[in-house]
C-alpha cells in the first residue's frame, strides 16, 4: 500500500480548519480528480473520483473524529484506502494540518504513478489548495460537524 504524510501550516484557528474539513461534500473544490462526496450518515461517506483517468467510486467509514484534533476513516468497498487528517495549533492564528494517507494501486498505471511519485505530488497540491481555499474566506468555514467519533461509532 502506498503511503503519503504531509503537514501544511494554514492561517486561520484550529477551530476553523477542522470544521472546513469536516464539510466533506466541499472536497471537489480543493481536491484534484475528485468529483463528488456525500455524507451518508454520521460514519459513511461516499467518494467518486478519477484516479490516473479511471472512474473510480468507493464508501468510507469514519473511524475516529475528535473535534478540533483528528478525523481517521478507511475504505469499506471500492478503492482501498484509509488515512487521518491532524489539526494541531501553532498559535490563535495558525494550524499546522498534518495528512496521512495509504491507498492500494489496483491498476499498473496507479502502480507506475505510485512508483514516480503520483500521490505525493497529488496530496502536496490539495493540502495547499485546501489553504488557498480556507484562508481565501477569511478563515470562515463553510459549516462544521462537532460530533465524536469512537471506533466508528458516534458518541
Amino acid at each position: 500500500m502506498a503511503r503519503v504524510e504531509k503537514s501544511i501550516d494554514v492561517n486561520v484557528p484550529v477551530r476553523s480548519a477542522y470544521d472546513q474539513w469536516t464539510q466533506f461534500e466541499t472536497f471537489p473544490q480543493f481536491m484534484e480528480g475528485v468529483k463528488e462526496v456525500r455524507q451518508e450518515d454520521d460514519t459513511r461517506l461516499y467518494w467518486k473520483a478519477e484516479v490516473m483517468g479511471k472512474q473510480e467510486e468507493w464508501d468510507a467509514k469514519i473511524t475516529e473524529q475528535v473535534p478540533d484534533r483528528k478525523i481517521a476513516w478507511h475504505s469499506v468497498s471500492g478503492a482501498a484506502n484509509a488515512g487521518e487528517v491532524t489539526f494541531q495549533p501553532m498559535s490563535d492564528t495558525t494550524t499546522r494540518v498534518n495528512l496521512r494517507l495509504e491507498a492500494e494501486p489496483s491498476s499498473m498505471g496507479e502502480k507506475v504513478g505510485d512508483a514516480v511519485g503520483v500521490l505525493d505530488r497529488q496530496v502536496k497540491s490539495d493540502l495547499e489548495k485546501f489553504k488557498h481555499f480556507i484562508e481565501s474566506r477569511s478563515g470562515e468555514a463553510t459549516g462544521g460537524w462537532r460530533r465524536e467519533i469512537d471506533r466508528g461509532q458516534p458518541s
